[in-house]
């Protein structure tokens, strides 16, 4: 689910070390990954109130493991992730209807990566969440965690993915396995299954293969409406 932000980090800000990691996970503050179907981009406050309905729905609080917040803490915990350094986190858009429409509309989730083994900092565990029942089981959600693990591998340097999900979500525990993950434990006593995916040589040009035709923007520039630069 969607963890609360650690603090692991603020003892070492006299060192520069948690100012220098947190710099690094800010990396995607002006990024956007277009993809054919989805176009992933930075969680920002504009992003919060569509969340925060979304967030609403049992079904997805059930799915996530994650307890309903007020709008307030919504916004908070916005602003933690942004600032975490062990989270990496994009809202995923319609391709089709983005740019063009409002965002707020074109949202359908969100993907996140969060670098959370203190001891290897090549892990990386995965979650996407497809949260508009209109727009699952058309691919955006494969997509979207296509676009996340390569940017991942060029980016942020992971060379290990992990998911975790919950037993009764068949859907996305077939997607993670077309992603070539492969089940290895089951806790039951949260009822879930754990996925795992070492990034090869191999898996990694498989990886790159898949996402090539992605296209990294600026996010400002993008989201300029034109001529607004002009005046």
């Amino acid at each position: 689910g969607h963890a609360a932000p650690s603090l692991s980090l603020s003892g070492d800000t006299e060192w520069g070390v948690g100012s220098l990691s947190a710099e690094t996970m800010k990396i995607n503050q002006d990024t956007v990954l277009r993809g054919k179907k989805v176009t992933l981009v930075p969680y920002t406050a504009a992003h919060v109130p569509r969340y925060h309905e979304w967030m609403q729905s049992e079904e997805l609080q059930r799915l996530t493991a994650s307890k309903p917040l007020s709008l307030e803490q919504e916004y908070e915990m916005q602003r933690s992730w942004r600032d975490d350094a062990d989270k990496c986190t994009f809202i995923v858009l319609d391709s089709a209807r983005w740019p063009g429409q409002a965002e707020e509309n074109s949202m359908v989730g969100d993907v996140n990566l969060f670098l959370t083994n203190a001891e290897d900092p090549t892990v990386g565990e995965i979650e996407i969440m497809i949260a508009e029942p209109s727009c699952r089981g058309r691919g955006f959600g494969k997509e979207a965690t296509l676009l996340m693990m390569a940017y991942g591998v060029r980016k942020l340097g992971i060379t290990k993915f992990e998911a975790k999900i919950g037993q009764e979500n068949e859907a996305s525990i077939c997607m993670f396995k077309k992603l070539h993950f492969k089940e290895v434990a089951v806790t039951s006593i949260f009822q879930e299954v754990m996925l795992r995916l070492d990034i090869s040589d191999q898996e990694r040009l498989w990886l790159l293969e898949q996402t090539n035709h992605v296209e990294e923007k600026s996010y400002a520039e993008l989201k300029q409406p034109a001529g607004v630069l002009d005046t």
